[in-house]
């Protein structure tokens, strides 16, 4: 599992039932297993996201096995991401620059 920072004050965006209705909606479906909530969204046979604190979400995806064609990779991705900005408050770029900024400080 790779841990993502959840952006200051933006706890509240997921704390409860909020954050798998976030999911449900980016990804259709949704289910919890053992406190971690699971779902699956074209490539992605299994995208599992546990809140870790205030600060931290945990998420782990698995590739679906099989070819897929470059558009069902790319919606798969972009639905990912559009879900990752919703939970953590950061956009790509700027959850790459802190996995970058932890890296340098050896802190992964």
């Amino acid at each position: 599992m790779k841990e993502f920072d959840i952006k200051k004050g933006w706890y509240g965006k997921i704390e409860g039932d909020l954050l798998p209705a976030m999911m449900r909606d980016v990804f259709g479906n949704v289910s919890e297993e053992d406190g971690a909530y699971v779902s699956s969204y074209g490539v992605l046979s299994r995208i599992e996201v546990r809140v870790v604190s205030k600060t931290q979400l945990a998420v782990d995806t698995a590739n679906a096995e099989g070819s897929f064609d470059d558009a069902t990779i790319l919606e798969s991705k972009r639905a990912l991401n559009r879900f990752m900005e919703a939970a953590t408050g950061f956009d790509a770029k700027a959850r790459m620059k802190r996995e970058q900024k932890k890296a340098k400080e050896g802190k992964i």
